[in-house]
């Protein structure tokens, strides 16, 4: 090869010289030379391993798509009590200081107002989130774990044994073992974005049927959270389990004297702390209350309502295809009670029961309307019973109308209401 100086060279690959006076043939045949090889190094980074070998990578390495990525898990059920979110106290949040933040570009759109950014500059106080709370939370008087007597049967209520665990038989005659069906002490607690403690407002005890769970039946499929926040009524839910999917409408810890007393007063730190005000727990102590009692719910509503001991802060009783006994409690309470509101609604199915009750009051003399039409005023007692084709399952949901629970709600009087939380009952 020709010997060249600096200013005839100039630099190829790697730092190789490629001369630039030798003729143009020679100079392409150099550069081809040059490039080729780092065409082809491009063009195999292109490519993909074969499937074959990525295989075997994968499984000598334990480390799959799957393995680095697994599919999210979820679980159909309330998160506990200490799964929920906690909301900041008062003084918490008049020691938080935060500030909305948007970039808005021309070609953008507003970014979501949720992100949130610490600010040094002070800024009103942060108001409790405008969202429904719902959530599980376990009570030590909700109305199991029961040890206790059966008062109807003057007997323990856990009357079956098989070594160290121990049941109930029911009327039918199907045994029940505590730790399966008497064990759940959780209550489903109901706050709407839109209730106010500062306002006259009530509390709903929703007293679930026979073969049911919180989750499964009293919130998705009989939806009453969802009818107390579409009522718009200033009210929040308590609903305890009862027996677990099951056949039985024992009442549990509400069978006690001053049982739904008790409850009631543990609820009002849950309700205050739920609802993110701690001081409203005296608001809760002393609200009205609407008991809603469907299908086996008549026994703990009628025993709340004959030895519960807070009889008189109790606005109104709702029976949903209800009425299977306790005749005489329920009566002696509405004339006991001549400023709180009645209503059955009935199908076939306990229509004998029903009007056996309608008899009971006129022989008191207590008069009863059998329509929906109107307000529910103080002392108002309703019986109506649904048309044909109304199943009894269904029936929270679809009674005299759609969604029913809603519907009391709605036609509840206000100064009732009212007069019944300043009272402090």
């Amino acid at each position: 090869m020709v010997g060249v100086d600096s200013k005839s060279t100039t630099h190829g690959r790697a730092g190789q010289v490629v001369p630039i006076g030798l003729p143009s043939r020679w100079r392409a045949l150099i550069l081809l030379a040059v490039l080729m090889p780092v065409s082809a190094l491009l063009a195999q980074c292109g490519k993909a391993p074969p499937a074959g070998a990525m295989a075997a990578n994968a499984h000598a390495t334990g480390d799959t798509f799957d393995d680095r990525f697994p599919s999210p898990q979820f679980s159909d059920r309330f998160p506990s009590e200490s799964e929920s979110i906690k909301w900041p106290s008062r003084g918490q949040q008049l020691r938080t200081r935060t500030v909305r933040t948007e970039k808005i570009t021309p070609d953008a759109a507003p970014a979501p107002s949720s992100y949130r950014v610490a600010a040094y500059a002070p800024t009103l106080p942060l108001e409790r989130p405008r969202e429904d709370m719902t959530t599980l939370i376990s009570m030590k008087s909700s109305a199991f774990p029961y040890f206790g007597a059966n008062p109807r049967a003057e007997a323990p209520f856990l009357n079956v044994s098989n070594g160290e665990r121990r049941g109930h038989r029911s009327y039918s005659g199907k045994v029940y073992w505590q730790d399966e069906t008497y064990n759940d002490s959780r209550v489903l607690v109901h706050v709407p974005e839109h209730f106010d403690a500062k306002r006259p407002g009530v509390i709903v005890v929703f007293f679930h049927g026979n073969g049911a769970t919180l989750e499964r039946d009293v919130r998705d499929r009989q939806q009453v959270p969802q009818q107390i926040s579409e009522s718009g009524v200033n009210a929040v839910l308590l609903a305890p389990q009862m027996a677990v999917d099951a056949a039985d409408s024992s009442a549990g810890k509400f069978w006690q004297p001053n049982g739904f007393k008790r409850f009631m007063e543990e609820s009002a730190s849950h309700l205050a702390r739920l609802y993110g005000d701690p001081d409203s727990a005296k608001t809760f102590a002393k609200m009205p209350i609407v008991i809603v009692g469907y299908s086996g719910g008549f026994l703990p509503t009628a025993w709340s309502l004959e030895v519960g001991g807070i009889t008189k802060r109790v606005a109104g009783v709702i029976l949903l295809d209800a009425v299977y006994g306790e005749l005489d409690k329920f009566a002696n309470w509405i004339e006991n009670n001549r400023g709180s509101f009645f209503v059955s609604s009935y199908t076939r199915y306990t229509r004998k029961r029903d009007m056996e009750l309608m008899a009971m009051l006129r022989e008191r003399g207590i008069s009863y309307r059998e329509d929906m039409n109107g307000p529910l005023r103080a002392g108002s007692v309703v019986f109506v019973q649904t048309r044909d084709g109304i199943t009894h399952r269904s029936y929270v949901t679809q009674a005299w109308t759609e969604h029913p629970v809603k519907d009391v709600l709605v036609k509840m009087a206000a100064p009732a209401s009212a007069r019944y939380a300043s009272a402090g009952r």
